[in-house]
């Protein structure tokens, strides 16, 4: 057992339960993985199990509702009934079996933040007539009282089913914007009835549905709360960035503190306490730009006030600091979300002393929340067997084959130690004198710096790997042909493109991979022509440098070409550009750089001469290697960048399913 993390691997209780650590699964949404009628499924099974195996001691599962009338969205969400107890029982008996404990995370509804795929054309309700977070233009429906009468007797229902299942408890999902937190805040909260009004009448139905499950439960059910101490936001729809200073016009943390002493008095057992909701969502789905640990202080202020088990979230899946979180007295427990998307042996691997070992999470949301909103289960985007454990679980070849990997960025590295992984003898050829591809420059930046501990740990598996890797060798047909390998699989990656404008490639033009890499300087005035998540994120860069950046993008708004970015990172992107006073020029082209420097624009606008001009207008594949290998050798693969420019996502998703079927 490694003794730098004791604090993490100690016991606690949680009312009258003993949980083996202070590791937590925070709940996520599990679209995908559900039964027709709400309950876990097989796959949602093997997802839970998969982390109770890797060590974890208390999981808290993604959201269910526990009624389907006032808020009718049949088969888009979780749903605890009486016939789904079985699927219950079964989750609860086998986590227990591997000494994990589990709470299931209830929801009142979704309220004003329902998705429209959700909603499918109905009125959103909230606690009053609220702006639809969506569309401000629509108008949510009051919720009548007796409507909240029902949705508390539906949690003393759906606690009974859940207590008959041999669940350990139940979370309350009252936080992010949701109707539990609606109904708790006055700028979404102003009914006049017995719900509305002061603070103990807007907590009413939450201390209401928490005296119906004790009541059909039993007392000694346990029943954690979670909310955010803090908004985080001036106003509807917008956020505030860590250190802004701002009004907060939701929750202040005075008020946040207030509420978690009531909440003790009222007989929850724990509370689980971040910040945030949808209109500052990139605060309860944190992106690569938030630092690590950034909420710990909200759980630390928490535990200054209640005697009760207080548990902290937000990227807490650096070992170390998470281990500080509980020997410093911030947090009783630390929960962790993404991270054990990534690695779900996260635990495990702080328990045997290998924390270098545990593969990070890059904080895109591609895999996890980006397929959750569109309805496709829940996964990762650099580990792909999350959400389909049984089936993508790595099996040992039948008859391993010599496999050639040609290019080593991490559609290569993750071909190469999938196919070691099951037997295969690998070979790995990079041109470059360094693994890495397009994640060196790309983890240049400070905030991206899970992308560099992403390209860390993907260097430190392949060296306790029985691969060869050659770097500095451009491997051609003639080489290939030498080496005669059984299945070749290209990963050769992708170019910049070089916008054709007269006059660009005159002395002041560099591409943002040349910049990032620090083969080019760029002076003080900077124009970034291409306003794509590489042009942002390059702009962002430049700026907190302390240069005055402009970025021209063709299209009417920021990041809206190519791969869709995840909302969460886009709203914080666009918010971080404001605040370091990017300036933005939409709807505009460049059509010409003058021999003095001037820009030519299409809306007859003159730009003055910067002092470099950065473009980050796309990639385009390099398949030359593939090409000249089509038709002449078996068993030939394109993947990642090379079969198609996009993300990191597409290049571990395309390399982890030819290694895992080769």
């Amino acid at each position: 057992m490694a003794a730098r993390f004791a604090g993490l691997l100690e016991p606690i209780k949680i009312g009258g339960i003993e949980i083996k650590n202070r590791i937590a699964m925070a709940p996520m949404g599990i679209v995908g993985l559900l039964n027709p009628d709400g309950s876990p499924g097989p796959r949602a099974l093997d997802y839970y199990l998969e982390r109770a195996r890797g060590g974890v001691g208390l999981i808290i599962t993604g959201v269910f509702r526990v009624e389907n009338e006032v808020e009718n969205f049949p088969g888009l969400s979780g749903l605890v009934t009486s016939p789904g107890l079985g699927s219950f029982a079964e989750l609860a008996e086998t986590v227990h079996a591997l000494g994990a404990k589990i709470f299931v995370q209830l929801t009142a509804g979704f309220g004003r933040v329902a998705s429209p795929l959700r909603l499918q054309g109905k009125q959103p309700v909230s606690a009053s007539a609220v702006p639809y977070y969506w569309d401000p233009r629509q108008t949510c429906r009051e919720l009548a009282t007796e409507e909240v009468k029902k949705v508390v007797k539906a949690f003393g229902h759906a606690a009974m089913v859940l207590a008959a299942a041999g669940f350990d408890g139940i979370e309350l999902h009252g936080h992010e914007g949701y109707l539990f937190d609606q109904f708790m805040t006055p700028l979404w909260n102003k009914r006049t009835d017995p719900y509305g009004g002061s603070l103990d009448a807007r907590l009413r139905l939450s201390v209401e549905v928490l005296q119906e499950i004790k009541k059909k439960a039993g007392p000694d059910f346990l029943v954690q709360y979670r909310f955010g101490l803090k908004h985080n936001i001036k106003g509807l729809n917008l956020g505030a960035l860590p250190g802004e200073k701002f009004i907060e016009a939701g929750r202040d943390m005075e008020e946040g503190l207030q509420i978690a002493r009531r909440l003790e008095v009222a007989g929850f057992d724990s509370l689980h306490v971040d910040a945030g909701c949808y209109d500052s969502w990139y605060w309860t789905h944190p992106p690569v730009y938030q630092k690590t640990g950034f909420m710990a202080d909200m759980a630390a202020a928490v535990k200054k006030v209640v005697k009760i088990p207080v548990i902290a979230v937000g990227k807490l899946s650096a070992p170390e600091f998470a281990e500080s979180i509980i020997t410093e007295g911030k947090a009783d427990i630390i929960a962790l979300g993404k991270g054990l998307l990534s690695d779900p042996f996260w635990a495990k691997k702080i328990e045997e002393g290998q924390p270098q070992r545990i593969r990070p999470c890059i904080g895109c949301h591609d895999g996890c929340m980006g397929r959750v909103t569109k309805g496709k289960p829940l996964s990762c985007a650099v580990n792909p067997a999350t959400g389909r454990e049984r089936l993508y679980r790595l099996e040992r070849a039948e008859r391993p084959k010599k496999v050639a990997v040609v290019g080593g960025g991490p559609a290569g590295m993750e071909a190469a130690r999938v196919a070691e992984l099951r037997g295969h003898r690998v070979t790995l050829w990079e041109k470059g004198k360094s693994l890495g591809g397009h994640l060196l420059e790309a983890s240049v930046p400070a905030f991206k710096k899970d992308l560099a501990q992403l390209l860390d740990w993907f260097k430190r598996e392949l060296a306790t790997l029985d691969l060869e890797i050659r770097t500095g060798v451009e491997i051609n047909a003639d080489i290939l042909s030498k080496e005669n390998p059984e299945v070749t699989i290209i990963a050769t990656g992708s170019q910049p493109i070089i916008p054709d404008v007269p006059g660009l490639l005159v002395g002041k033009m560099a591409t943002a991979i040349d910049l990032l890499l620090g083969r080019v300087a760029v002076g003080e005035k900077v124009l970034v022509l291409g306003g794509g998540l590489i042009g942002c994120e390059t702009a962002l860069w430049l700026a907190q440098q302390g240069k005055k950046v402009t970025v021209v993008e063709i299209l009417d708004d920021l990041l809206n070409a190519g791969i869709p970015v995840q909302r969460m990172n886009r709203l914080m992107l666009l918010d971080l550009l404001k605040f370091h006073e990017v300036e933005v020029i939409t709807n505009t082209t460049i059509l010409e750089v003058l021999e003095d420097g001037t820009l030519s624009f299409n809306n007859r606008r003159r730009f003055p001469s910067p002092d470099k001009i950065i473009t980050a207008v796309g990639l385009k594949s390099d398949r030359e290697l593939y090409q000249s290998l089509q038709g002449k050798i078996s068993n030939l693969y394109l993947i990642g960048d090379s079969r198609n420019p996009q993300n990191v996502m597409n290049a571990v998703w395309d390399a982890y399913e030819v290694g895992r079927m080769i």
